[in-house]
């Protein structure tokens, strides 16, 4: 499918990338930039990628037929800058892993001055709570969701290669507006990490409790495992698509005033009434989709 592949940024995300592409043999060569000379070592070793750089140089930049951007999303105006001043193909593909959308578009459209056509946003909806390249996998986009958000200006061919390769890693691809996409994933995404890390932070900060984790069970492991993802990927995102999340911060704000305000009251009507609708919405959206 590609000669050669530039991914910028080799971690879980686009190290994952990489080893899927190799799997099925997609691309003839897999070139990785990392700023962290051990990272780039690491992958080397793993059968990452064939060649490792610290920085994208004009040579490389040139040569590439794909680029996939993989760093924390702070990171990405940097690279678009650098993006805008190297001697790429009209046919290279430049596409990303970002969580905000919005944010990737105005930060190319700073950078090059317009939405070049070749920029195809995307979001695979696949990790785990471990990060780095020790953690990638090639499988890891089986059966997740890749989210294509293209702009007006996208190039339709290039946007169906992009889907075709997401679709021979084992992906499902859907498309949709980046706008929709913030929205959506700042409820479902951004808003479930930003608990668990509040709850994790809000028991460690009392040391009433003494090492309140020794009692934690399954509940707790389950619902606070995704604390233990990249901190600085997390950082970026709520940065970078704060609109959407402080909006449906504020929605669980409010709903959390009600439920305090029926536990105080123990208003059992009220507090079965929450629950038996919560669990009536998960079995059928979630509980049931998964036994189907």
């Amino acid at each position: 499918m590609f000669d050669t592949v530039v991914i910028v940024g080799v971690g879980l995300i686009g190290g994952s990338l990489a080893l899927g592409l190799k799997k099925h043999q997609l691309a003839q060569r897999v070139i990785g930039i990392s700023r962290t000379p051990d990272t780039l070592i690491q992958a080397q070793q793993r059968g990452v990628i064939d060649v490792g750089a610290t920085r994208l140089e004009a040579e490389t930049a040139a040569a590439a037929d794909l680029i996939f951007l993989a760093t924390p999303l702070g990171a990405f105006p940097a690279v678009f800058r650098q993006l805008a001043h190297l001697p790429l193909k009209q046919s290279c593909i430049i596409t990303d892993g970002g969580s905000a959308k919005q944010f990737v578009i105005d930060a190319v459209q700073q950078a090059f001055g317009t939405v070049p056509p070749n920029l195809v946003p995307a979001h695979p909806i696949a990790g785990k709570e471990l990060s780095g390249v020790a953690a990638a996998e090639a499988d890891l986009y089986v059966d997740h969701r890749v989210i294509i958000t293209p702009t007006e200006m996208t190039d339709k061919q290039m946007c169906a290669r992009v889907a075709d390769m997401w679709r021979a890693l084992g992906a499902c691809v859907e498309t949709m507006s980046p706008q929709f996409h913030d929205e959506v994933f700042a409820a479902t995404s951004h808003l479930p990490h930003l608990l668990a890390y509040l709850l994790v932070d809000l028991l460690n900060e009392h040391p009433e409790l003494g090492d309140v984790f020794q009692y934690t069970a399954g509940g707790f492991r389950d619902f606070t495992r995704i604390a233990s993802s990249d901190p600085t990927m997390w950082r970026d995102i709520a940065l970078y698509n704060h609109a959407a999340i402080a909006k449906w911060l504020k929605n669980y704000r409010a709903e959390l005033d009600k439920v305090i305000q029926a536990v105080e009251a123990q208003d059992e009507q009220q507090l079965f009434h929450l629950f038996a609708g919560a669990k009536a919405a998960r079995d059928q959206h979630i509980v049931r989709k998964q036994k189907t």
